[in-house]
């Protein structure tokens, strides 16, 4: 029975989640196109370009350009 109630209110709960990190995605790139006066396309294509050049270095096997600890 525990296993019905889980799949009835987990898709639920997932949505939720998604829908917050959905909005706090805009509210940072809202951020990112007023601290750098830019205008959201901007930010996608500044996003996507960071995206593509992690991505990249990764393939090539080099190291990353930064380091977090």
């Amino acid at each position: 029975m525990p296993g019905v109630l889980e799949h009835l209110f987990r898709p639920q709960q997932k949505t939720i989640y998604q829908d917050q990190k959905a909005m706090e995605l805009e509210a940072a790139k809202e951020i990112l196109a007023e601290v750098f006066k830019v205008r959201l396309s901007e930010v996608d294509e500044m996003i996507q370009s960071r995206f593509e050049a992690e991505v990249s270095e990764k393939e090539d096997g080099l190291w990353p350009q930064e380091f977090w600890l």
